[in-house]
């Protein structure tokens, strides 16, 4: 039976058929302006495709998150989601992209997380996260690259998909 590609190859060909798609519009990479903004997002959890497979984690970490985009740069996030720990943690921070690959936003999103046993015994620790965003009228996407830290968090791929409830 011929196996299927593995979750970061997908991956990897959604970010380049969207990249490729931009250079076919003709839209450039660059700064964005950053202007004042109103929109209110939902997420119900993440996926996370975890780089360690051998370490029977939890890929699928539902919840409950919100995004508020004040600015066309800038969105300040906060949720709680089942992590893969298999244990409850929030979130609070921050997503700062300033820059654009066509439609697609880049930056990173600091803040802090907990609910992680290994980590600080499941209390708060700071966090910076690269991340990319999509959004097309009511719908996106938030790519996280989380990195590994020692043998207490595990790096993965996280994927959020949000909705888009207030402009």
């Amino acid at each position: 039976m011929k196996q299927l590609p593995s979750l970061r190859q997908a991956a990897c060909a959604v970010l380049l058929a969207m990249a490729a798609a931009s250079a076919a519009q003709a839209q450039s990479a660059g700064l964005i302006e950053n202007q004042p903004l109103s929109e209110t997002w939902l997420n119900a959890g993440f996926y996370s495709y975890h780089f360690q497979r051998d370490k029977n984690l939890n890929d699928g970490n539902p919840g409950l998150g919100a995004e508020y985009r004040f600015s066309t740069v800038a969105s300040a996030t906060a949720g709680r989601f089942y992590n893969s720990d298999r244990a409850y943690s929030n979130y609070l921070g921050v997503y700062y992209q300033p820059f654009h690959v066509g439609p697609v936003r880049v930056g990173a999103v600091i803040g802090g997380f907990n609910g992680y046993p290994k980590m600080r015994d499941g209390g708060w620790f700071p966090a910076l996260i690269p991340t990319v965003s999509y959004e097309y009228q009511r719908v996106g996407v938030n790519i996280a690259i989380v990195p590994s830290y020692k043998d207490r968090l595990y790096g993965a791929l996280s994927f959020q998909l949000k909705l888009k409830v207030f402009e």
